[in-house]
Formats: structure tokens, sequence, C-alpha cells
């Protein structure tokens, strides 16, 4: 099991804790991942309360590093560049969660370009309904060619990437994960892209990123375990999961269902 320190961001978490956090990753060499530069506002509070950027405060108590993973990164000057390049720390790119709350575009184009390990996730379900990692992709490859107002700017092969070997990397577990190669764990999806939506096939990349495949995941591999066969959970009880659902759902709106 791998373990790792997620203070939520600058503005929720003083400094004493976020040193300790910075000292105890560095003993542990375990990963930090912290919400970083997502909203306009933000920095402007610590702009006002610390006079420094948000970036400027975390790195001057050693919490980036290559451990790091900075979530959003919408709001980003030069310097914020230079400082992400000086310490190896990553960024995590959440496009459906920024659009969903108005924060910005991340620039991933210009990161990527700099030299900047830029991954992908999804932020949390109050912000994003689906959590659909492939979702993901598509939106980041479209909204990075309109931030970086280039057409050719986060490609298929980029975005795919973005989802794979490079959260791989913003993890410390890329020799282990995050590409099909020998003497790497067997976590692999089957995504079945025989249908008419995905006839006729050109580039199967391209069609991985710009076409709905989140549904057309077959079958699922972790460590060489089956965990979905033929679109079937293999190791969790879906009624079970759903029936608890709607107890919750009962319990938080006040009406059955």
């Amino acid at each position: 099991m791998n373990v790792g320190f997620g203070p939520h961001a600058p503005y929720t978490v003083s400094d004493a804790p976020l040193s300790k956090i910075a000292t105890y990753a560095e003993e542990l060499q375990a990963p930090i991942q912290i919400h970083l530069h997502e909203t306009a506002d933000e920095i402007l509070t610590s702009l006002e309360t610390h006079g420094l950027r948000p970036i400027e405060r975390l790195n001057n108590m050693g919490l980036l590093s290559p451990l790091t993973q900075c979530v959003h990164m919408t709001q980003i000057e030069d310097s914020d560049i230079d400082i992400l390049l000086q310490t190896g720390a990553h960024v995590v790119h959440c496009p459906e969660s920024n659009l969903s709350l108005a924060s910005g575009l991340c620039p991933v184009d210009r990161l990527i370009k700099a030299g900047v390990n830029v991954c992908l996730g999804t932020d949390g379900a109050a912000s994003n309904n689906d959590l659909d990692l492939a979702g993901e992709m598509r939106t980041a490859a479209m909204i990075g060619k309109l931030a970086a107002n280039d057409a050719s700017a986060v490609d298929a092969h980029t975005a795919l990437a973005m989802a794979t070997i490079n959260g791989a990397k913003a993890l410390g577990l890329e020799k282990s994960i995050g590409s099909l190669e020998a003497g790497k764990l067997a976590d692999i999806i089957a995504i079945d892209l025989s249908g008419l939506a995905h006839t006729p096939m050109y580039d199967p990349v391209s069609h991985l990123v710009y076409t709905q495949i989140g549904h057309r995941v077959s079958h699922v591999w972790v460590n060489g375990k089956a965990l979905v066969d033929n679109y079937q959970l293999q190791t969790l009880d879906t009624p079970s999961i759903a029936r608890k659902a709607r107890q919750w759902q009962e319990k938080l709106t006040g009406n059955r269902i």
C-alpha cells in the first residue's frame, strides 16, 4: 500500500501543519497532493495575507519537490513555472472541474513545452458529476487547444500520456505502472471499439481521446487480477452498493426513493 499526504489547499491549511507535512513527506518519501492556484481569488487573498503567491509560500516552506502534485494550477505566471521546474513538482490538470466552477483554464501546452510534468485528475464529485477519466482526456485535449489558441496543442497522444504515464510519474510509480512494459504490473484495460460509432477507425489513439469510451471499457485487470470481465464487476456487489447509495440519498434529502 502506498500512502501520501493530502492537505487541501494553502488557504485552508496553516503554515505549521504544512511545514510538518513537508518534513514527514521527505522523511518517508511519500507524495503530497494539494489544490493550488485554482482561482484568481486564491492568488489575491494570498498576496494580501502573506505578501506571496501561494506557490511561493509553499516553496519557502519546502513543500514543493518531485513528491508534490499541484492540483488545478489555472492561475499561472512565468515565475510559477520557474518554481515548478526548479522543484520538480507536478501539475494535476482537472479540466471538467475547472469548467464547472469557472475557475479558469490551466495552460497545459505552455507547461508541457516548458518541461513540467502534467497529468490528469477529476477533482471530486462536488464539482464533477461523472469522475470519468476518459472524459477528462477529451476535455483536456479540447480546452488545451483553446487555452493555447492553437489547434495542434495537447494532441491525442499528449492527452493519453497525461492520463497514463504522466500520472504514474506524478505518483512516483512510473517504474511499476503507467505503461505496458515487461517488468511492470499488469494494470490493463480493454476497450471495445468495434461498434458502429467507432467505424471507420484511422487512428486508435485519436478514437481513445476524442470519442466517448468510458462506457466501452469491457475488461480491467489490476496487477493481473480481473476486476471487470465483459463489463461485469468481479469484486463488488453492485446491488448492495446501489441500495446503500439510495439509503444515503434518503437520509440526506429526507425523501424515500
